[in-house]
């Protein structure tokens, strides 16, 4: 059985200053083109029956720089819709709503945990045929990525946010005997 890579795109100028961007859709920095260039490192040799990514330009250009051909591009991979909150820090939110966070209040106008949970689920549906045949790269973002974390183990979306996840870094989910396990988690290339 094969593993799943998780990558998370590089370094964007809103994920520097940790602004909510789910349907924004920036370019990298000159640090995020570079640290997706390191991951193509890591991924040498590595081969993927399949790379799936986001629609967004930051995942795109992560998978580029990374060196990986991306076979289909998932809308369900998108990131979390932040709504109104689109842009903004939780510092900011937290001003009006003492508290809050993403993963118990979503933000209004955009997407609940559970909304997000159901779009991975389908990823996972969707990927875990594939893995009979070998090892899938999934490139996408930080929330969305910590939800498939948690749903590949059998935990509710909420439990993302015991994952941490960082820019430009390789996760990976694998099996013991038939268990879905977390095989490794938030590893810096450079």
């Amino acid at each position: 059985m094969g593993e799943i890579v998780l990558i998370r795109h590089g370094e964007t100028e809103w994920s520097k200053t940790h602004r909510h961007t789910s349907y924004t859709d920036l370019p990298l920095t000159g640090q995020g083109e570079q640290d997706a260039k390191a991951l193509a490192q890591a991924l040498a040799g590595r081969r993927f029956v399949a790379v799936l990514a986001s629609p967004r330009q930051r995942a795109l250009r992560t998978a580029e720089l990374a060196g990986l051909t991306v076979t289909a591009v998932d809308d369900d991979l998108a990131e979390w819709n932040y709504g109104e909150y689109e842009g903004v820090t939780t510092e900011e939110i937290r001003r009006s709503r003492p508290g809050w966070t993403v993963w118990t209040g979503g933000g209004p106008g955009g997407e609940s945990p559970e909304q997000v949970g159901a779009r991975l689920d389908r990823v996972i549906e969707r990927v875990l045929p594939l893995l009979e045949q070998g090892d899938v790269a999934i490139v996408g973002h930080g929330h969305a990525l910590r939800v498939l974390g948690a749903r590949w183990i059998g935990l509710p979306p909420s439990a993302g946010a015991l994952l941490r996840l960082d820019t430009a870094t390789l996760s990976a989910l694998g099996f013991e005997r038939e268990q879905h396990v977390i095989d490794r988690w938030n590893n810096p290339v450079t």
